[in-house]
């Protein structure tokens, strides 16, 4: 573990890849990036279990992050010589080399019940707007902001998926909303290159039927239900369509805006190549579908039993598990799948470089 102090005190700055240095990242997203927005949001017994330990343990407080410490956006900041990102909603903290602007829980689209309040994409969008143009007299001053800063668009979209998919529905109609999902997040992205960006990265969605949740919700008896790593084939089938139709769409996006530097960050095989080797990388090869925190059960998940409430426990060592609460993943699981992304080859292309 990376004394947590350590990772503010950086010498240099990473650089895109024209060699400008990144002075600051600003980050959309959901509860993969989220640091602390939902948990300042949240009304008073809401979300109470990311509020507190275990949540947090291996940082050594609850910070809202919902993992046992830190994900990948701490890591990429930190490799790219900067402090963490601090959460929006956050009140009398520095903004000065980014913001994070990610919930947990967030929605590409907008929910059609609009009762149901989610953080969806199309918000976070305008409180980035409205911070910059609070920041920055002009839109030329955010532009030449944006043009030595990197965004990250995502990842997002997965919960649009998941409300779906554990509101019983079939895969097949979950289906239909990929294009509508992959749309918004591609408007979103265009509005953000719009007002200037220059370095912008686009994740995709994970292999979901390698997560300990949907291994749980959608077990099958039948054998041939699941591949040879264990994940159920139909989900993570689902998975690589939605990634298939945002990777093309993000082809296209370079090709409208030629002067900037556009990534596709492939979680998807970046995943599947970190449970491959999880065993060499110090995880424990019995325990690569099973969450650290949860209340027992095959894969120690149990909706109803979340990390968190009464009743449920966490593993004495989450650095040997990838999955932190089963449907997020621990530390040391994020620190990887960030150096398989940023600094590997699951970029595409290859836009970051890194201080030695």
């Amino acid at each position: 573990l990376l004394a947590v102090a350590a990772l503010h005190v950086c010498c240099c700055r990473g650089q895109g890849r024209d060699g400008g240095a990144v002075a600051a990242i600003y980050s959309l997203g959901d509860s993969i990036t989220d640091t602390g927005n939902l948990a300042k949001e949240a009304p008073p017994g809401a979300f109470e279990t990311i509020k507190h330990l275990p949540y947090g343990v291996t940082f050594g407080r609850p910070t809202g992050r919902c993992s046992d410490g830190l994900l990948m956006i701490d890591f990429l900041a930190h490799d790219m010589g900067l402090p963490f990102l601090n959460p929006y909603l956050a009140k009398n903290t520095s903004f000065d080399h980014g913001v994070n602007f990610a919930v947990a829980g967030a929605t590409a689209m907008d929910p059609a019940d609009q009762s149901n309040r989610t953080f969806s994409l199309k918000l976070q969008l305008r409180w980035f707007k409205d911070f910059m143009k609070s920041t920055f007299d002009t839109d030329e001053e955010i532009r030449k902001r944006l043009q030595s800063s990197l965004v990250l668009v995502g990842e997002i979209g997965g919960n649009d998926y998941n409300y779906a998919l554990f509101g019983n529905k079939s895969v097949s109609e979950v289906e239909k909303l990929i294009p509508a999902v992959v749309q918004t997040i591609i408007d979103a992205t265009k509005e953000v290159l719009d007002m200037g960006a220059s370095r912008v990265i686009v994740p995709g969605n994970f292999p979901i039927g390698c997560f300990p949740s949907y291994l749980t919700a959608m077990a099958s008896p039948e054998q041939s239900a699941y591949d040879s790593a264990g994940c159920l084939k139909d989900l993570n089938l689902f998975a690589a369509k939605h990634n298939a139709q945002l990777q093309r769409a993000v082809a296209g996006l370079r090709s409208s805006y030629p002067d900037a530097a556009i990534a596709y960050a492939d979680y998807f095989n970046s995943f599947l190549s970190l449970l491959k080797g999880a065993p060499a990388l110090g995880f424990d090869e019995n325990s690569t579908h099973t969450a650290c925190c949860g209340a027992g059960g095959r894969y120690n998940y149990d909706e109803r039993r979340m990390c968190g409430v009464e009743g449920t426990a966490a593993c004495a060592d989450p650095s040997a598990y990838v999955s932190w609460d089963g449907i997020h993943m621990t530390q040391a699981a994020y620190k990887e799948m960030s150096r398989l992304i940023y600094h590997g080859r699951y970029l595409q292309p290859q836009i970051l470089s890194f201080p030695e």
